[in-house]
């Protein structure tokens, strides 16, 4: 092996060795793991037996959080289709419970995005593509979404290197006086032959260490009715086939607290085997069975360790290993419109990080980070060259607070080297680059709480594995992506004492420039893609965000509003007849809004999601008009709780999703289901 590799190793087992030492020494401290969620997270959660809340601290990049029962009480399935409730978020969904579900902030693209689990990155060199649709809400706290970054300084580098991200923080164990367990038994069934159990045991091992372990299972045979009208003109029926989905996942954690800091450790699992619904063909529907399989197993083991030594020194340690493995199955006998495929697939990825935090003033505090990379990806096709990639950041970052005014500063260096393990095989230059991100904020008035914000931010990310080394289209001269982010807008928050409670306003307007943009399209199948250089292109959007409630007597309502705007046109070629068109699948209006009302023991909740109009292609034409798409869900559901020798909650609720059973296709000729229910029961004793 590479000499890079072994070095990279004793990093990881130096860290996770220190770590161990370091839970493993005197602790000390508070008496609820609460610490954790503020220093570990930038999200405060305060929880409750009946309260769940969520404190906003002032943000300088823009930001939209769900969480607690606002999170579990949407009509959803993954972590997918809840950011689609996030202004500048758009899905692609090719169909159902086992289709592919890709994520898009501000049209800047897929692989732009850094999705973060328990504060740590999920990584994916292969394609760079996370599919939120494996993400299960069962154990999840809360998510959010940043455009830029955080707008804390003490973070990994890693944390610098996306143009927008994606944060998931699972539940971190709370107990009341003298409570040792917790356990919740939850149970979801519904349409498409849908079982889900879920299995959640929370314990306090002693004052300063607890420990949560977390199973779910997920069966669904994926088959739903969908309507369409043929292109003779005449109103046709067809079943959505091969979107089985069967899947497993478990979740072990330990957390703890010391006097000033915390840590806790992972262990993940996912299994799963599904079936990929193909695209329907509207001359002939039913003609082809679309059999394509997929099969994940996804492992990784982190940690994280953090603590403030003095007011003026504060560290954060990382260290994680991940392996994930793919087995992706297309047989033409069954789908002539597709090719044989039966490939195998392993990555590995060894991951460090260090962040130093310096406190030099009241005013002024300096963050230095540095974070190692090492992936291997195994593959068994023909003429594979088994690319290994090593990438090394460095974040130095500068936090300054002069009251009404504040503003950062920071400045990203990456360097990434590859190499093959064929001899002979060409391998991508090594790529150094520093990219800048400066932001800041200003509140002109003492009484109210309005501010004004704005940040720049240049970013660079490197082509993927696939994109450089896949055996049909990759292409080591790939130029990588260079994005440039512009945004400016204003939050403006009040709370009152009538039955009016809250409001919060959030506006961002937003200018993005991207150079060499790589778009991947499917092409027979969902795993073969086309890259696409688009070159230049400019995006214009406006971000909207409303919250209030209200509260009348024993009836509290909750209201959110999200509205975006958004232009992403192709000017790379003046005398291109397609010159400055809409990207393909980005509406120009798109929105959502949530409501949820709550009476003693009883909640509703409705939700509603809205995409305007769009092109299926880069050609703007007739023929590639999508009609915009809405959907409506609704869900009722009830507490009861029993008080024995301790208090015990079941929690019953029924969700109706797509309730006016609209037929649309988020991606062309994938079509959604229509109206489903799923029946959902909590027990938590």
């Amino acid at each position: 092996m590479s000499k890079r590799f072994y070095i990279i190793l004793v990093v990881v087992s130096l860290l996770l060795w220190t770590g161990v030492n370091t839970f493993s020494s005197k602790i000390y401290g508070q008496d609820s793991m609460d610490y954790i969620a503020l220093s570990l997270e930038d999200t405060t959660l305060i929880n409750s037996a009946t309260i769940t809340a969520e404190r906003f601290i002032p943000k300088i990049i823009p930001v939209q959080i769900l969480t607690g029962e606002a999170l579990h009480k949407l009509s959803v399935h993954s972590v997918a289709d809840a950011v689609r409730y996030f202004s500048g978020v758009q899905i692609k969904d090719y169909g159902g419970i086992g289709g592919l579900k890709t994520v898009n902030i501000r049209s800047l693209g897929t692989q732009h995005v850094g999705v973060f689990y328990d504060g740590i990155e999920l990584g994916n060199a292969q394609n760079g593509t996370i599919d939120l649709g494996k993400f299960s809400l069962d154990n999840m706290e809360a998510i959010s979404v940043y455009n830029g970054q955080k707008s804390s300084i003490f973070q990994s580098a890693k944390d610098y290197a996306s143009a927008g991200s994606i944060y998931m923080q699972t539940r971190i164990p709370h107990f009341q006086g003298g409570e040792k367990n917790k356990f919740k038994i939850s149970l979801k069934t519904g349409s498409f032959g849908t079982i889900n159990p879920s299995w959640l045991w929370e314990s306090k091992i002693n004052k300063h260490i607890s420990s949560s372990l977390s199973t779910e299972y997920l069966y669904t045979n994926g088959r739903y009715k969908f309507s369409y009208k043929k292109r003779n003109g005449y109103d046709t029926t067809e079943v959505r086939k091969n979107g089985n989905v069967s899947a497993f996942r478990a979740e072990a954690a330990l957390f703890g607290t010391i006097k000033t800091g915390g840590w806790r450790s992972k262990i993940y699992y996912y299994n799963s085997k599904r079936g990929y619904p193909g695209a329907s063909i509207r001359e002939e529907p039913g003609k082809f069975k679309h059999q394509d399989s997929q099969w994940d197993q996804n492992f990784f083991i982190q940690s994280s360790f953090n603590n403030t030594f003095n007011k003026w020194y504060s560290l954060k340690v990382n260290a994680k290993y991940a392996y994930d493995y793919l087995h992706y199955l297309s047989d033409p006998r069954l789908d002539v419109t597709t090719m044989y495929i039966n490939n195998h697939y392993i990555q590995q990825e060894l991951y460090a990080s260090l962040v130093n935090q310096f406190t030099i003033s009241p005013w002024w505090s300096v963050n230095m980070a540095t974070d190692f990379m090492y992936n291997i990806l195994d593959a068994d096709m023909c003429d594979f060259v088994f690319p290994v990639r090593y990438t090394s950041l460095t974040a130095l970052a500068n936090s300054f607070n002069f009251g009404k005014l504040k503003f950062q500063t920071s400045i990203l260096y990456t360097h990434v080297h590859e190499e093959t393990k064929v001899i002979g095989a060409d391998v991508a230059p090594e790529k150094n680059k520093w990219t800048p991100t400066v932001l800041g904020s200003y509140k002109p008035l003492n009484n109210i709480d309005l501010s004004f914000r704005a940040f720049y931010k240049k970013i660079f990310r490197m082509p993927t594995l696939n994109d450089l080394y896949y055996t049909f289209i990759g292409n080591i001269q790939l130029n990588p992506e260079y994005t440039e982010q512009y945004d400016l807008g204003f939050v403006y928050e009040k709370e009152m004492n009538s039955w009016y409670k809250y409001l919060r306003i959030q506006v961002d307007g937003y200018y993005n420039r991207v150079k060499n943009k790589i778009i991947a399209m499917p092409t027979s199948n969902q795993f073969r893609w086309t890259m696409m250089n688009l070159g230049y292109v400019e995006i214009k959007g406006l971000d909207v965000a409303w919250q209030q409630r209200f509260e009348f007597d024993q009836v509290g309502i909750d209201l959110r509003l999200n509205y975006t705007y958004q232009t992403a046109q192709d000017l790379t070629d003046p005398s291109d007849m397609y010159y400055g068109g809409q990207a393909p699948y980005i509406p120009w209006h798109s929105g959502s809004m949530i409501i949820n009302g709550n009476w003693k023991n009883w909640d509703m909740n409705y939700s509603f999601i809205y995409t305007g109009e769009r092109y299926e292609s880069q050609a703007n034409i007739p023929e590639n008009y999508a009609q915009p798409w809405y959907t409506s869900d609704i869900s009722f559901s009830r507490e009861i709780e029993f008080y024995q020798n301790r208090q015990t909650t079941l929690r019953v609720s029924l969700e109706i999703n797509n309730i006016l059973n609209q037929q649309y296709e988020v991606v062309k000729c994938y079509p959604m289901p229509g109206i489903n229910f799923r029946i959902v029961l909590d027990y938590i004793f």
